[in-house]
């Protein structure tokens, strides 16, 4: 069967991608499609076309399973700490986790590819990995005319440096493409002003923060905000290394992480994910962050 989504991933994806850069905070369109399409949408429609299916597979890897004492569903990450792709599914709620059977969880990406030669798959063991959300490297053609307004690069003083293309072309961060002079020292982007249409840029010591707060919670092997502060380690971005920190209930729906050593290009927008262990706690939106100079962003 052949279930089209076309206009739901265009309105689902893409067009959360243009609107979180047009206010300066760097979207994740891969966790929003997971959560959204492959795990929301997709299965609605299979069973509204009378696809009837007790449970899901996908070539995740990650692992799942039920917690007897609790009975909440557990995230994992998996085996293959290379591939794991358990921050990308931290979006994923009880009833979704519930129906999920990840069959590559427990498996390296190297052992799944000799079993698919083994079985004469060969050309499918050699494919590249898997493509971006879109088919080309280009992210301006999700935008329109007028959306790239250039305005100043200036430090954390206020003072002009020089003028960029349109905030949407950066990120925290960011060291290349800035074309500006720096007498030596490198400029990193360390704050983005969509009110102002500023991009406020900076040293790379700068791009340290000890702290964050992230709202838009998804809690999974917990039911809620930790009562007490709670010793974990939490991940930034899919490739970070977890990091040791304490989160908190910060209130309003909130939480925030105060890492043991300061974390670099800590992005709003993006998603912090906490574990203990292999086990995903839970996951929110990254809304903004402390800088080590004490400066809020």
């Amino acid at each position: 069967r052949v279930i089209s989504l076309a206009e739901k991933y265009r309105e689902t994806v893409l067009d959360y991608f243009r609107a979180e850069y047009l206010v300066g905070r760097t979207p994740n369109p891969c966790v929003r499609c997971n959560q959204r399409m492959k795990f929301g949408f997709l299965l609605e429609q299979a069973r509204a076309q009378g696809v009837e299916f007790e449970k899901f597979a996908t070539g995740h890897y990650a692992r799942v399973e039920r917690n007897g004492a609790t009975g909440r569903w557990q995230l994992l990450r998996g085996r293959d700490a290379g591939k794991d792709q358990s921050y990308f599914l931290s979006r994923l709620r009880q009833e979704q986790l519930s129906g999920l059977v990840f069959p590559l969880g427990e498996r390296t990406k190297e052992e799944v590819k000799g079993l698919a030669r083994e079985l004469g798959w060969g050309d499918l063991a050699g494919k590249e990995e898997s493509q971006d959300f879109i088919e080309c490297d280009d992210y301006s053609v999700l935008f329109r005319k007028g959306d790239s307004r250039p305005g100043d690069f200036v430090d954390r003083n206020g003072n002009v440096l020089g003028r960029h293309r349109g905030i949407i072309h950066y990120t925290i961060g960011q060291r290349k493409g800035l074309e500006l002079g720096g007498g030596g020292t490198p400029w990193y982007v360390v704050e983005i002003d969509a009110a102002k249409n500023r991009v406020v840029v900076g040293g790379r010591g700068e791009l340290g923060a000890p702290e964050l707060v992230a709202g838009d919670l998804n809690w999974i092997a917990l039911d809620g905000p930790p009562e007490r502060p709670l010793r974990c380690r939490v991940q930034i971005r899919q490739r970070h290394r977890a990091a040791s920190a304490t989160v908190s209930d910060a209130g309003n729906g909130r939480v925030r992480a105060v890492f043991d050593e300061p974390q670099v290009s800590v992005t709003p927008g993006q998603l912090a994910v906490w574990y203990d262990g292999d086990r995903v706690l839970g996951s929110g939106t990254i809304e903004k962050y402390t800088g080590t100079d004490g400066t809020p962003a």
